[in-house]
């Protein structure tokens, strides 16, 4: 028997095969007869689609097939209940969308991310697939086109499709992890607050700073980096779906796009609108930029944080080591005993590639013409990749590397001690010139500024100690005022 196009499979015909000797069925679409391999659940469309694109080997990302099946899901709900499909086809319509946005058909879905620009190879591989199980279910035809994708168009459901995986991924998994992310740099910042060190600026000494504070400082740029990427969230939750072929909602009911919309928002558990303006919601992709570019805020976010966590961490010996990093793996396959700062590495990695994606999401944007962006794969691909990079990156800095970083105080204090930058509280009492003439003393004598202040200063060794203690110099306004004479 016949279903929706294709045979089933426990069809008395029986199969051909290939020029690989593998079993395969014949498949008909507009275009005419197509093998297709017999074991799969889509048709001639998708046949045709794999065969035209081997290009990478990868197909879409699991998410948005997933969410692709939250769409069709929804779309067979609506047109249930709009009358627009018997119900019981509707039902099993239903039913196979729900186990494709389970994940439970991932390997139907063989078409590589680089393939048609809208994205219609795909959404008629998720039509197929959902027919033919809808199909076995009913125990009658069900057809891609007339049933599945009834009121549809590939120019609305792949856009939408793509918001619903953006929104689910970064609200399920990016969000989470980096408040989880936050949270541990901010505790990080309370456990070293009594820990004074020597800043830095152009990677030269400077006046002191609380590691605390240094931590503090990576805290709030998580913060608002968490900030930036839900501004992204109003824009990705309106729905290209209503809209049809060019955004005229040509051959689809008028309430179609909003009861979608709010099907989906159940479906998900969370917020999505039908969109605005039809026209641009398929002409444009500048809510999927914005996003990419907030996604691009936090990487530098974490490169900066990894890189410095690295640099603290040098040595131990013969670097920095200010920060000790818990050990997890041998770091040399010559030297013994090398530790490396591994983790900061696959960060600082992963913000790179988060990067350039950014990037191939912004020339896909750029390059939408006239009533629909044909670059849309692509962009999907990139932007949920960046989403879950970030997303298992936050979590592996936190549980492998943040958690277990402890500070060498000991190597901390000395550097201040040693650091010539300490002159620079005295200015206040002694003024800028007799000050930077004690620093420079100290660098040639190579004594410490506290102990030619001593000698130099005409303050008194209470007025010295004072002045440079380090702690009180990373307080605001400890030290302020004096005048120069003291």
């Amino acid at each position: 028997m016949k279903t929706g196009g294709r045979e089933r499979e426990d069809s008395p015909v029986e199969p051909i095969t290939d020029s690989e000797t593998r079993p395969v069925r014949i498949e008909h679409d507009s275009m005419g007869d197509v093998a297709v391999p017999s074991t799969a659940l889509y048709g001639a469309q998708t046949q045709r689609a794999v065969e035209n694109f081997p290009v990478s080997g990868r197909p879409l990302p699991p998410r948005l097939i997933h969410a692709l099946g939250l769409v069709k899901l929804a779309a067979a709900t609506v047109n249930r209940d709009l009358g627009l499909v018997p119900a019981a086809m509707a039902t099993a319509i239903a039913g196979a969308a729900r186990s494709v946005a389970d994940g439970s058909h991932d390997a139907q879905f063989p078409i590589d991310v680089f393939q048609t620009g809208s994205g219609t190879s795909s959404n008629m591989n998720a039509n197929e697939v959902i027919a033919t199980l809808a199909a076995r279910a009913l125990g009658d035809a069900v057809h891609p086109n007339d049933h599945v994708n009834m009121g549809q168009s590939s120019n609305d459901v792949f856009p939408t499709a793509l918001h619903v995986a953006a929104v689910t991924a970064i609200e399920g998994g990016l969000v989470p992890a980096l408040r989880g992310l936050r949270d541990t740099l901010a505790a990080k910042a309370e456990e070293f607050d009594g820990v004074v060190k020597i800043g830095r600026t152009h990677l030269m000494d400077a006046v002191p700073i609380r590691l605390g504070q240094e931590f503090g400082g990576y805290a709030r740029q998580i913060e608002l980096g968490i900030g930036r990427v839900e501004a992204a969230l109003p824009g990705l939750r309106e729905l290209a779906i209503g809209g049809t072929a060019v955004g005229t909602g040509l051959n689809t009911h008028a309430e179609f796009g909003s009861r979608v919309a709010r099907e989906l928002s159940v479906l998900t558990g969370t917020a999505f609108v039908e969109a605005t303006n039809h026209f641009e919601a398929q002409g444009a992709r500048d809510a999927y930029v914005f996003a990419a570019g907030a996604l691009t805020t936090v990487a530098t976010s974490l490169m900066k944080i990894a890189n410095d966590v690295r640099l603290l961490a040098s040595g131990p010996q013969a670097g920095l080591g200010e920060l000790v990093l818990p050990a997890i793996q041998p770091g040399s396959s010559i030297m013994p005993g090398k530790v490396n700062p591994v983790i900061s590495e696959s960060v600082i990695q992963v913000a790179a590639q988060v990067t350039g994606n950014c990037q191939a999401v912004t020339i896909g944007g750029q390059w939408g013409q006239l009533d629909l962006n044909v670059m849309l794969p692509m962009m999907g691909r990139n932007l949920l990749e960046s989403i879950e990079l970030l997303a298992a990156v936050s979590r592996v800095f936190v549980e492998r590397s943040l958690v277990g970083t402890t500070a060498n105080a000991e190597r901390c204090a000395a550097y201040i001690e040693g650091s010539v930058s300490m002159g620079t509280a005295l200015n206040p009492l002694i003024g800028y010139e007799a000050a930077a003439a004690i620093a420079k003393e100290a660098v040639v004598s190579g004594r410490t500024v506290r102990e030619v202040a001593y000698e130099r200063s005409g303050l008194s060794r209470q007025q010295v100690d004072e002045a440079l203690d380090p702690y009180r110099q990373t307080v605001p306004g400890a030290t302020s005022g004096g005048g120069a004479g003291g």
